[in-house]
């Protein structure tokens, strides 16, 4: 990869601001650009606006679509709950955006008034912006936390759902060398390229991947170490992980031989990410082989991987949907509705989207959302 020359960014004081820091120390890192892009305390993507989800926002997600969904997830955890003794339950959720999720969640358990009762909803969630736009319409259960490393024994699911796609990743190009991707300065934005670490090294060796040459892809080192703090906090039960990607023979086809960095930035997807700098989503697809294997060695066992779409119909899906519009007067509207949301939950996102579950010291049973698993 040859240095590349691009436009300077649209938003200008994030953009200063990193251009300031490259010219005092440096090019930076990928990794630290886009982590700045998106978590800059004052300027960055998911720390300065709470509308960035949703029809006003840049993207959706499965729950602000509709909250059958987080029914669904709801119907496995009082599954999970039930093969653990049904003993007091922890849930604890990572980057609740809306706070829909939870919202689905906690209004479906209420009906099951014994796990109810002993159940604590805990939100992790590092933008205080989100944080503000959960508490809005989430109250009871539900407490917020920085680091799981705060809340004690957790006994239950941690539960994330488009998370991971949103740590900052390394980007790394085969050469004579692994090497990673930099970003410099020079009359704009210029990618340059020197030696990888061995952390990065050492991922694609753990995974057995050998790149050919010109092969460039991103590393997502945070999942790894997102994992190893997840592991350590549980005490018992599972972890509920679904986001969009695939599986190391997915991940390193040649067709997928530049990676799979995206931007969204209202509604429609672009790879320029060095363009509405703080305004636009960055993304990258999950590599769930790894987090499969690092789970492992941190003690989590793989009880299974799902696409969402089969996840969702293990549970009735279509059937919830149909139930939750019976009340829209409107018949023709309504079956519009199921149809749509049928083929975006469970056909477009349902096979982009996988679910990967795993747990930790319990005894292994079969989970209904694994039905088919993939």
């Amino acid at each position: 990869m040859e240095d590349t020359e691009m436009a300077l960014a649209n938003s200008a004081p994030l953009s200063e601001h990193i251009i300031r820091q490259i010219h005092e120390h440096g090019p930076i890192s990928f990794h630290d650009y886009m982590e700045t892009c998106l978590y800059h305390p004052q300027m960055g993507y998911y720390t300065s606006s709470p509308d960035i989800i949703g029809e006003k926002g840049d993207f959706y997600t499965s729950a602000t679509l509709s909250p059958v969904f987080g029914v669904m997830i709801a119907k496995q955890l009082e599954e999970m709950w039930v093969h653990m003794g049904s003993p007091a339950f922890t849930i604890v959720e990572y980057g609740a955006g809306t706070g829909e999720l939870c919202k689905s969640i906690l209004n479906h358990l209420k009906n099951n008034e014994r796990m109810y009762k002993e159940l604590r909803y805990c939100i992790i969630e590092k933008s205080p912006v989100m944080c503000d736009q959960e508490a809005k319409h989430l109250s009871e259960k539900v407490e917020w936390y920085n680091s799981i490393q705060e809340i004690k024994e957790v006994n239950g699911c941690i539960l994330s759902n488009e998370l991971v796609d949103n740590f900052a990743v390394h980007r790394v190009v085969m050469q004579q060398e692994l090497m990673e991707v930099y970003v410099n300065h020079k009359n704009g934005f210029a990618e340059t390229l020197l030696p990888a670490n061995p952390a990065l090294k050492n991922y694609l060796s753990e995974l057995n991947i050998d790149l050919p040459r010109g092969y460039c892809t991103e590393i997502n080192l945070e999942a790894l170490d997102w994992m190893a703090e997840i592991a350590s906090a549980l005490n018992s039960g599972y972890v509920l992980t679904i986001d969009y990607g695939f599986q190391n023979s997915e991940v390193y086809k040649a067709s997928k031989s530049q990676g799979t960095l995206l931007c969204y930035h209202q509604h429609a997807i672009n790879d320029s990410p060095y363009e509405h700098i703080g305004e636009q989503d960055m993304t990258c697809h999950i590599n769930f082989s790894a987090l499969a294997h690092w789970g492992a060695k941190d003690g989590l066992a793989t009880c299974g991987l799902t696409n969402q779409g089969y996840f969702l119909m293990s549970f009735g899906f279509r059937e919830h949907l149909v139930k939750s519009l019976a009340e829209e007067k409107d018949v023709l509207r309504a079956a519009a509705q199921v149809a749509a949301i049928s083929h975006t939950l469970l056909l477009d996102m349902g096979s982009k989207y996988k679910v990967l579950i795993q747990q930790k010291g319990v005894k292994p049973e079969k989970l209904s959302g694994l039905a088919y698993c993939i």
